[in-house]
């Protein structure tokens, strides 16, 4: 799979334009993205929708763009998978490029995806515990369900919590606007 850097990227913008698709949530696309993407959730992504959409585009690359880079790639290899072999992956993802201090936009904060994750998973574990010490035995079953559904997010590099939280109503963006601001290098 090709990737490119931030760096190489930003350069590239600069010179031409480029079809930038973020595979992140639209609530972390609200909250900052780079300037000219567009958020395609990855659990909505598809390949062959948006290459038929593609008139006289349709040679150039697509570059893929995520948080960090772990959906990105998965978002590329869905248009490998499509059949489609020009799509690029963007190292380091947003986080990357806001952190290089190029041009992005900013709207309502939020918690993230990880975070959430994170919370509701100790906050059962340690639900299980407590249950199984006051109600019954049996409500350790709990923690050891969430402890391998931890596992097994770490193992194959998907998260069902994470899919479910996603789902959520507050981590939906609402149909009205929101008001974003834009930091230039």
């Amino acid at each position: 799979m090709k990737t490119i850097s931030v760096a190489d990227l930003c350069e590239l913008k600069k010179k031409s334009s480029v079809e930038l698709i973020d595979v992140r949530t639209p609530v972390e696309f609200r909250e900052v993205h780079v300037v000219g993407a567009r958020n395609i959730p990855l659990d909505a992504l598809d390949p062959k929708q948006i290459m038929s959409s593609r008139d006289s585009q349709s040679s150039e690359p697509i570059y893929v763009i995520c948080k960090s880079g772990g959906r990105s790639a998965k978002g590329a290899q869905k248009f490998i998978d499509a059949g489609f072999s020009n799509v690029i992956s963007v190292e380091g993802g947003t986080s990357a490029w806001d952190s290089a201090g190029y041009e992005v936009k900013r709207g309502k904060k939020a918690m993230s995806l990880e975070r959430q994750v994170r919370i509701l998973a100790g906050f059962l574990v340690l639900s299980g515990v407590v249950l199984s010490y006051v109600v019954h035995p049996y409500f350790v079953g709990l923690s050891a369900f969430i402890g391998a559904g931890l596992m097994f997010a770490g193992i194959t590099d998907t998260c069902g919590m994470g899919m479910m939280l996603a789902k959520m109503p507050w981590n939906q963006v609402s149909s009205g606007t929101c008001a974003v601001t834009t930091r230039a290098t």
